[in-house]
């Protein structure tokens, strides 16, 4: 094992390890844009709701965005700074307790905006609204993430844009990414200002939105900064960026162990984490997660499937190899684990969660969380 990760094969398994050091260059790289472009910054907490590293994270970017009532109040609560929040649809018992702790609130129809507007003009203090568009432009392939997919319920589509009195609406937010680089989204600033120039001139601020891998190695920082900086010069408004991954990305490891190993028709390890409880994107993307010190199947001299103790068939990790063969009571750590896996990890099965660990940048390994019955009986 790679001495860089001796310490943390240490913990008991199976358990989320956040590094600081990571995450601050991640965070660093962000702000650098901030201060090159003047845009502001939010983390999507759907990705990443580590509330413990907020007071981190809010040195480096302007806030939090939600998902949620329950979002929302875990960012006032823990970031401070803008406070921002989309839904399709608002619960009413629910509003006026997001009016108290949001800065901005995002509609996705008209027919919402109608329904709340009387009660933003009331709150105590000011809160800018916006509506979300669906500019009919999107270039992810897969179908489940695509908010531009016929039919699709998020966000309004210009034809719905005719007649409507727009008094009150300071921005608009489009959505309309996933994981990809700057050149998608300067192909959907262009698809956004052909269909809803004529608006943006009356607006005060354009969301762009999340799924901009910015931290990724291989992203064209130089094009998103051309791209925000065309949208704010032309028309004089303020660019938002929502990104979840990008805060995360890469930062976070999942540490577990061979329990047993057992053959049929290949040599399978069964590990104390499951893909369905603990990283379930590993099956809805779907998706491979990095495994430290392997490889694709055969590509090293010894290949196993990693598999979980679930009594789902399919719950399975992948097929990974190895330069020596595993063992039981060896660790098995993989990557890129920060992010969509804590937010959406549960306990079917009555599979305990992950203890959550964060390394800190002089080395020490703090306990952040651990589970035990009560959490999953808590549930329940």
């Amino acid at each position: 094992m790679n001495t860089i990760f001796e310490d943390i094969t240490k913990l008991p398994t199976p358990s989320y390890v956040v590094d600081e050091q990571l995450l601050i260059h991640n965070l660093s790289l962000l702000d650098n844009i901030r201060k090159k472009t003047g845009c502001k910054i939010l983390l999507a907490q759907k990705a990443f709701s580590m509330y413990s590293t907020y007071p981190l994270i809010r040195q480096y970017l302007n806030g939090t965005t939600a998902s949620s009532l329950f979002e929302a109040k875990l960012g006032a609560e823990y970031m401070g700074g803008e406070n921002h929040i989309f839904s399709p649809a608002y619960r009413e018992e629910e509003f006026p307790e997001l009016l108290s702790i949001c800065d901005h609130i995002v509609f996705n129809s008209f027919s919402q905006w109608r329904k709340y507007s009387n009660a933003v003009h009331q709150a105590k203090h000011f809160v800018s609204c916006g509506l979300r568009i669906n500019p009919g432009y999107s270039e992810i392939e897969t179908e489940i993430y695509n908010p531009c997919a016929p039919c699709s319920r998020l966000g309004i589509p210009l034809s719905q844009f005719e007649g409507q009195d727009l008094t009150g609406i300071e921005g608009l937010h489009f959505h309309t990414m996933c994981e990809q680089n700057s050149d998608t989204l300067w192909r959907t600033v262009q698809a956004v200002e052909k269909q809803f120039g004529a608006y943006l001139s009356e607006m005060k601020w354009l969301n762009f939105g999340g799924g901009h891998h910015i931290t990724r190695p291989d992203y064209d920082v130089e094009l998103l900064i051309r791209s925000i900086e065309y949208i704010q010069n032309k028309y004089n408004l303020q660019v938002y960026l929502e990104p979840g991954e990008a805060i995360a990305l890469n930062t976070g490891f999942l540490v577990s162990e061979v329990l047993d190993i057992v053959e049929n028709n290949m040599q399978i390890a069964i590990l104390d984490t499951s893909a369905a409880c603990h990283m379930p994107d590993v099956l809805e993307m779907p998706y491979r997660p990095p495994v430290i010190n392997s490889g694709t199947a055969g590509e090293f001299a010894y290949t196993y499937r990693l598999g979980t103790p679930t009594c789902l068939a399919g719950d399975i990790i992948g097929d990974y190899s190895f330069k020596t063969p595993l063992s039981i009571g060896d660790k098995i750590i993989f990557g890129d684990m920060a992010i969509y896996s804590m937010v959406k990890n549960n306990t079917f099965n009555g599979i305990n969660l992950p203890s959550i660990y964060l390394r800190k940048k002089d080395g020490t390994i703090s306990l952040i969380k651990k589970f035990g019955y009560e959490d999953f009986k808590a549930r329940l």
